[in-house]
């Protein structure tokens, strides 16, 4: 009886904490709101957008949520919060919760090396540029440090890079490899990634690639399921997204799926390159989804890795997820192409706010917000100081490098200047 006293007593204790704390954070200010609806309204208007959809929602509940333009200019059907779009990098969060929700149960380890589930890996070697005496530039071969292990494709420091981030000599070999040519599954992609050499020396540097593709095909191995089935049933199902999957199925879902504009050549030729590869899953950038469903995922996330009762990580698991993990004595270095960016360090799939960074002023947000965007336009952030979560769906290669810095300044823009900043 006592014990049951003291359950019921801290139930109420933490509803009255949620409830004070939720009084406290000031709700989005409709001036602010509005200056949100302006900007997209005018992107649509002024031909550089054919639509998007966002959602603002704090403590769990929508705060805002509006649909612009069209799906697709060519059909002229409305946006709408059932739109399907191609999310392309915000693919690795769910990934890399996949693989923590294996680490969490025992199935897997940080320091597992990837050669104990891909082979190929054990062979492996570290590229290294070499200037001759006569001035011609030869690519040497290293053996690593150590092995590549999983905590590296979860954060980005395997050495792994895609075909057009590094130097000249990473570029050419990528693409003389021709990764992509036929039909090839997760297994064999990764496979094909092995056989590369690493643009640096496992650990030392965060380089954005291939490596959660790679961790995409060892939660097939692990797992024993490929990488939709599990994602399905350990993630998609229980958050209730069932719009999110590698392909689609039905004329219905194909009627709500959001293409680009007609001069968007980059975002256009990689939804050819989907189409042809239906039977690759990509962890690393290959999801669909709707606003509607991501939205549940980033709401987990802020709720600490639990969802309406249902909880996905432990907390020692959703911690070491979402703390920086390529910080002061990581030994990881960064270069122009860290593209978590200033003031944010980065863990397992997530960057994560830090400090204010060098910019003066600092970018908005919170010390412990989380993020990621795409190369496709879409952007989820997550800030647990204001209780929210903010969402924006688009299909733009051309103008996401301008819109995602206004839309992440326009969210901010609706609280008071002292909640602006970290």
């Amino acid at each position: 009886m006592r014990r049951r006293e003291f359950l019921v007593g801290a139930a109420m204790l933490a509803g009255t904490m949620a409830r004070s704390r939720a009084a406290d954070i000031p709700v989005p200010s409709p001036d602010g709101l509005d200056r949100i609806t302006a900007f997209f309204d005018d992107e649509v208007a002024s031909g550089r957008l054919p639509g998007a959809v966002i959602l603002v929602q704090q403590h769990g509940k929508p705060v805002y949520l509006k649909c612009f333009g069209v799906r697709d200019t060519r059909t002229g059907l409305a946006m709408t919060p059932d739109t399907i779009f191609a999310i392309h990098s915000m693919t690795k969060p769910i990934t890399c919760l996949g693989a923590m929700m294996l680490i969490d149960e025992g199935k897997l380890a940080l320091a597992d090396p990837v050669s104990k589930y891909v082979p190929l890996f054990a062979g492996t070697k570290v590229g290294r540029e070499v200037t001759l005496p006569g001035g011609t530039v030869e690519l040497d071969l290293d053996p690593p440090d150590r092995p590549v292990n999983i905590e590296d494709l979860l954060r980005h420091t395997s050495g792994i890079s895609y075909d057009y981030i590094g130097a000249e000599w990473v570029e050419h070999a990528y693409r003389a490899a021709n990764i992509f040519a036929g039909h090839f599954n997760n297994r064999q992609f990764a496979d094909r990634i092995a056989e590369l050499p690493l643009a640096r020396q496992p650990g030392t540097l965060w380089r954005y690639g291939h490596s959660t593709d790679v961790l995409g095909s060892v939660i097939e191995i692990v797992s024993g399921q490929t990488l939709y089935d599990f994602l399905k049933a350990r993630i998609f199902d229980p958050l209730g997204m069932n719009s999110t999957k590698f392909a689609l199925a039905t004329e219905e879902e194909l009627a709500r799926m959001a293409r680009p504009l007609p001069n968007d050549v980059i975002l256009l030729a990689g939804e050819r390159d989907r189409l042809d590869h239906p039977e690759w899953q990509s962890g690393g950038g290959g999801l669909l989804s709707t606003i509607t469903d991501y939205q549940r995922f980033a709401q987990m996330l802020l709720n600490g890795g639990e969802l309406e009762g249902r909880r996905y990580l432990s907390p020692a698991a959703f911690k070491a997820m979402t703390t920086d993990q390529i910080g002061p004595g990581s030994g990881v270095g960064r270069d122009y192409f860290y593209f978590p960016g200033d003031g944010f360090g980065y863990g397992y799939g997530l960057a994560v706010r830090t400090d204010p960074g060098n910019a003066k002023p600092p970018p908005p947000g919170s010390l412990g917000e989380l993020k990621w965007d795409s190369g496709s336009g879409t952007y989820f952030g997550v800030d647990p100081k204001l209780d929210m979560v903010y969402l924006m769906m688009q299909q733009t290669q051309n103008e996401r490098g301008r819109i995602t810095p206004a839309f992440k300044a326009l969210v901010y823009d609706c609280y008071p200047p002292e909640l602006r900043r970290p």
